[in-house]
Order: structure tokens, then sequence, then C-alpha cells
């Protein structure tokens, strides 16, 4: 693939304008509005035109997802596999345009747009598999005439809420199992990133998905998301976004008793206690605090070290990250790009300026990049921020224990393994964790004590694709995702007692 390629197809298919799809059907807003989307990296170059939805547009595509749902729950297992089986493998024969539309709308490289691609068509296959998982019980009677059943069933009309960080790969985590357990969806994408579910959606249907079983909606949280989330139809809530608007749905679910699964925001540590391999270490960190940006939720975005390797950690972290070459997908050898918008861009850089008044020593970064700084002729320029790290930063400043969502990481210092722990578990978050330690004592020991869904011994923070994936506290609420802990969340149960004649 060519750097070059990127920017030729975007010539030749960006600017077109995009509607809602339901029943089947590409169709524009009941509000005949639409609204604009820019480049991340060009802000001034307009991708197309996109459904600016309303509550009327909700309504249809809940009664056709609703009334695909008589007949998609009926579909047996093998046949409902076998188009998530071809629509995985659509997702690889189309990827590389999947990840053009990615990286323009998200702003992220080409090779982390690619990665994410073939993941989501990894997940997609495990949930083909799932299809022909799904578990019950047959229990001993009290009573030898009756059989004692547990049986499980589709729960009906899942609501998939995707985020604008990994908008291939979310919404795939989300419409992949839901339909292998017999479920249909409606999926609201993030506004900032509405392309790529479009892109998504093209594939399901060509893959062979009957109508109204995947229904999209393109438009605001307000307009869209708070009218589907109430939905009397939809029957869960797959969630993935921020803690504060995580915590609003699940209210309005619980008020009529639908389910929720909930992703939300994380504070990831990294615990660096005694390990002989810092430069490893270093490694590790660094790529999981600046994949895409920062802008990930599983981020590391606090290191907690012991005062004896406090300052080579720092140097070999420092070191790496001034070696991260920043620059728009295209760019050769980029592999970090811009935030995705200035709106973004002026928070993550509020918190930045919060740590510098709140005391922390800036060690590097902390400036936004220009076009003239990263070497680029084009006159339009995104909002690239050059990786931060702050040192001296304490567990009462808010770097340690907000979510910034950028590249921005700190590094915290422990007297002991138990201060470690106690730093560690000093947040309101509790998503994913990594400890680097050569003794299996300490390994362990805080495995068993982080208070997180997940936790990474010696390597970073990357999950897998049948692993379940979720946190606790205000980092996630229901059902783990990706793995078979799924079918909590899915599928209902049904207690059945027969007796014969």
């Amino acid at each position: 693939m060519k750097d070059n390629d990127m920017r030729n197809w975007l010539s030749a298919n960006a600017g077109l304008t995009y509607g809602n799809f339901i029943n089947g059907e590409w169709t524009a807003s009941v509000s005949n509005k639409t609204y604009p989307l820019y480049e991340s990296a060009l802000p001034e170059l307009k991708l197309g035109d996109f459904a600016d939805s309303n509550e009327e547009d909700v309504n249809l595509a809940v009664q056709a997802a609703d009334e695909a749902f008589k007949t998609w729950r009926k579909t047996p297992a093998p046949a409902r596999a076998a188009i998530l089986y071809r629509f995985a493998d659509l997702l690889e024969k189309n990827r590389e345009e999947l990840a053009y539309v990615l990286s323009a709308e998200q702003g992220k490289v080409l090779n982390e747009s690619l990665g994410e691609v073939q993941r989501a068509a990894n997940e997609a296959r495990y949930a083909a598999g799932e299809a022909f998982r799904v578990e019950g019980q047959t229990l001993p009677s009290e009573n030898g005439q009756i059989r004692s059943q547990v049986v499980r069933y589709p729960i009906g009309v899942v609501a998939a809420i995707a985020p604008w960080n990994f908008p291939i790969v979310t919404p795939v985590r989300k419409i992949a199992p839901a339909l292998a357990y017999g479920c249909t969806v409606v999926l609201k994408p993030a506004s900032a990133t509405p392309w790529s579910s479009i892109k998504v959606v093209e594939l399901l249907a060509e893959a062979g998905l009957p109508k109204g079983v995947v229904n999209l909606l393109l438009g605001s949280g307000s307009k869209v998301g708070n009218p589907l989330v109430a939905h009397p139809l939809v029957r869960g809530i797959s969630f993935t976004g921020s803690t504060e608007l995580g915590l609003r749905i699940n209210g309005v679910a619980a008020s009529r008793l639908a389910k929720t699964q909930l992703e939300m925001g994380g504070k990831n540590a990294a615990l660096v206690l005694d390990y002989d391999n810092l430069p490893f270490a270093a490694d590790q960190i660094v790529s999981a605090a600046f994949a895409c940006t920062g802008q990930r939720c599983t981020a590391i975005s606090r290191v907690i070290v012991l005062p004896h390797q406090t300052e080579a950690l720092i140097n070999h972290i420092r070191e790496r990250m001034e070696a991260i070459q920043i620059g728009p997908a295209w760019a050769e050898n980029a592999n970090m790009g811009p935030l995705l918008n200035k709106s973004h861009y002026e928070t993550v850089m509020a918190y930045v300026e919060a740590g510098k008044q709140e005391g922390a020593k800036l060690v590097t970064g902390g400036e936004r990049l220009h076009s003239e700084d990263l070497h680029l002729k084009d006159q339009h320029e995104g909002y690239f921020l050059a990786p931060t790290l702050f040192s001296g930063v304490s567990k009462d400043m808010r770097i340690a224990s907000e979510e910034i969502f950028g590249p921005v990481l700190v590094v915290m210092e422990a007297q002991d393994v138990q201060e470690a722990l106690e730093l560690a578990n000093a947040t309101e978050y509790g998503l994913a964790a990594s400890v680097f330690t050569n003794r299996l004592d300490i390994a362990q020991e805080l495995a068993e004590t982080i208070d997180t869904g997940m936790i990474h011994i010696n390597h970073g923070t990357a999950s897998q694709a049948h692993m379940p994936f979720g946190g606790v506290k205000k980092s996630g609420f229901g059902s783990y995702s990706i793995g078979h802990s799924n079918q909590e969340f899915f599928t209902g149960m049904k207690a059945v007692y027969i007796k014969g004649q």
C-alpha cells in the first residue's frame, strides 16, 4: 500500500451524502437534514454530509428491528454463523478501503487502522462460533415424570451505541455477538465517525443479512441516542463511551428494567516493581500509552514505580516517546496521528496546563505541533500534540485521577509495593492495569488485589479477540464483552418443566 493511495482514494470517494439504513434500505432522515464531517488531519477538507436524524427515525429503526426479530430469532444457528463468517471475510477483503475511511475521520495512522479492521474480522469469526455455543442445562428433577431444563433465548432488539475512537471494531464487537445469539440491532455510531459504520453495514448487507436485522441511525446523542435508549421495544443497550454518559444511560435503562452492557472510562496504571528489564517495560508502556494517540479506554496513563528505578525508567520512557513519528495517517513512517478535533484537543490541553499549575514536572512534550514541525506541505492543520510526560505527580493532582484521553502519561513514585497498590486503586476507575515484576508472589498478589476488570503481567494493556473485556467501579457495568461472557447480556434465562402425556 503506497502512502498516496489513501489521498487518491479519498479524492475519488469523499463528498457524498449518506442517510440511515432502516429495514434494508438506505434512506434520508425524516428531518431531511444533514451535517458535514471533516477530515481529522485536514480539518478543512469535507468527507461528506451525514443524516441528522431524530426521534421519528428512531421509531422506524426500532420497529424494523422488532419486526425482523420475529424471524431472525428462529433462524438456525448455522445460518446465522454463516453470515458472520462471510462478513469477516468481507472485512478482510475490503481492509484497505475501510482503513482509509477510518483514518480519515478518526485520525489514527494507517497501520493502526489496518490492525483495527483485522481485529474486527477476528472478533466477528469468534462471535460466529458463539451461535453454536448457546448453553442451557438439564437438571435432575424432583419428580420422575417431569424433565427440568434451563434454556437461553435472545433478548430482542439491542441498541448498540459506539464511540469515535474505534469506529470499526467497536460496532462489530456489539453487532456480531448480537446476531450470533439471535438478537436484532439498532446501531448508533458517534456523530464524529459515522462513515466507518456505514461501510460496516454495507458489508453486513453484502454478506446476506436479512432486512431489518441491523439498522443504522446517524445523528447526535440528544436527538438519536436519548430516544433510542428510552424506547420501550429496546430490551438491551450495549454502550461504549464516557462514564458520565454511561451512568445516565444506565439510569434510563434501569427505570424500565432494560439490560445494559457498559464499557466506560479508565485511568490505567502500569506498576513497575523491582523489574530487571526496564527497556522492555518502557517499550510496553509507551506502546500502550500512545497507541491511538492515547485516545482509548485501555491506554496506560499512569506509571507507578519504586524510588530506586524512577530515574532510569523515566529516561527509557522519554527516549521512546521522543522517537515517536507524528503525522497524518498517510505520512511515511508515522506512528501517531492527531487528536480527533479541535474540541478534544482543547480538553486535553486543559489537562496539560492543569498539570503544570499543580506542580508536576513537564519532562517532555506538551505542545501542539504544526505543519512546519511535521514537514507537511498541507496548509490545513490537524490537532497534533507532542507525546507528553509528567513526573513528580501526586495522587491528588487532576492528571493523576481524571481520564485525559490523550497522549499524556504521568509518573508517580511509591515507597513500597503496598503504596503502589494503594495508588493504583486510588481512582474511581477500574478497567485495566499492567504489572512489571520478576517476583511471582508480587504478580499473584496484585493480580488479586488491584481493583480492575483486566490485569496484565509483564506486558501492556493489549486484549485478545476471545477474552472477556470489561471493567469495575466506574469503568464498566453488566456483562463483559468480546468473550463467551456476552451470553449473559444478549440472552435471557428461562426455566422449563416438561411432563409427558
